[in-house]
């Protein structure tokens, strides 16, 4: 259930095109042992998304004060991004295929043929988008959040990385259903500044991905995250693997089905290869996850001005 919120009164109906601002703070649930929720591993993994969205999500929209109302009314939209485990990864891409032995056949038993499971760097995302940062900075710096809400993310989070960015939505999603999402990170090359990167980035390679006969058949949403945040350690927002990422790519798709058939489709071998001369390949990662939206005062959404 999407949350409904006192409305901005920050942008205008001719400013739906500007760029927001963006906090998009990669997340790591608790340890087992540290979880508030639940320390058995056996359900730890379950009791936390479940608490994250039904408990965490509630509890920051509540107003306690009669003005918070109008702070929470500065926050434009807010997803939870729930990495899905047994979705597709850069890890482990599509296609699968089982171990076999060296007769190309089924070994009698699993036991010591399964390849040790690879996990990503992040078990989900807040997403979280501001008119700007003055907004930002209301809806953060409010005293209930600073007493009730940050004290309560260091007990449900072992680490958040923070990107702080410009959102460009290239190809927007008008029905608002973005329930699955790719989310790709992009680390530049030496050989390029962040500015030339995410340039060449908006430009000449948004562009490639959307002339993809598979992108407009099987994506619903393209949007980039440009990093604008601090590279200084002791920094608002600074976080040393997050201030390292460029740019983070988000891809809505109808089913997990259309996200896997995307990753095997020649568009994506394209886009892949396109990447290489404006980003280290390698260097990021992609996974998959399922969206909860919490706050919605912005769909139907319209595509970004880009210049």
């Amino acid at each position: 259930m999407t949350a409904s919120v006192a409305p901005s009164t920050s942008t205008e109906p001719d400013a739906r095109t500007a760029p927001l601002t963006v906090l998009f703070s990669f997340l790591l649930r608790a340890d087992p042992a540290a979880n508030v929720s639940e320390p058995d591993p056996n359900l730890s993994f379950e009791t936390w998304g479940d608490y994250w969205r039904k408990v965490h999500g509630p509890r920051f929209l509540h107003p306690d004060e009669a003005d918070d109302r109008k702070t929470i009314g500065r926050l434009l939209r807010y997803d939870q991004i729930h990495r899905v485990a047994s979705g597709p990864t850069s890890l482990n891409p599509p296609p699968y295929r089982p171990p076999l032995d060296a007769d190309g056949r089924l070994f009698e038993t699993i036991v010591g043929h399964v390849e040790p499971y690879r996990r990503p760097q992040w078990d989900g995302v807040a997403y979280l988008n501001f008119a700007g940062l003055d907004d930002l900075g209301a809806v953060l710096g409010a005293e209930r959040v600073r007493r009730k809400i940050l004290p309560e993310d260091q007990a449900i989070f072992r680490d958040l990385g923070p990107v702080l960015a410009r959102q460009f939505i290239i190809m927007p999603n008008t029905a608002g259903d973005d329930s699955i999402v790719l989310i790709k990170t992009h680390i530049r090359r030496d050989d390029l500044d962040r500015e030339t990167f995410q340039r060449r980035w908006l430009h000449d390679h948004a562009k490639l991905v959307v002339g993809q006969a598979d992108t407009q058949r099987l994506v619903k949403r393209y949007v980039q995250l440009h990093n604008i945040g601090p590279a200084a350690k002791g920094a608002p927002f600074f976080h040393p693997i997050a201030s390292r990422i460029d740019g983070v790519t988000l891809m809505a798709f109808a089913s997990m089905k259309d996200v896997e058939n995307f990753l095997l489709s020649d568009a994506h071998a394209a886009i892949e290869e396109a990447e290489r001369s404006i980003a280290i390949a390698g260097a990021g990662e992609y996974w998959t996850g399922l969206t909860f939206t919490v706050v919605d005062q912005l769909a139907p959404e319209k595509a970004s001005a880009t210049s």
